[in-house]
């Protein structure tokens, strides 16, 4: 199974962007989606964009998984 993450665009150059989560910042690809923006939120596989999630997709997946971080 693979997973993807929610990640805020935060600056970008040429066809790679720095995104973010939780404070860390990561260098992701970003020629895969359309018209990528600073602000966006797109889901971050394998060290690339692969979709735009809207801000509310973003942070409920978000919390999501800080939920399955916790045992209670």
């Amino acid at each position: 199974m693979c997973l993807s993450i929610p990640v805020r665009i935060e600056s970008i150059e040429g066809s790679e962007a720095v995104v973010s989560i939780n404070g860390a910042a990561y260098k992701a690809g970003i020629h895969l989606i359309d018209n990528p923006q600073v602000g966006d939120y797109v889901l971050l596989h394998a060290g690339f964009a692969i979709q735009k999630i809207s801000d509310h997709e973003a942070r409920e997946t978000l919390e999501l998984i800080k939920q399955m971080k916790s045992p209670f």
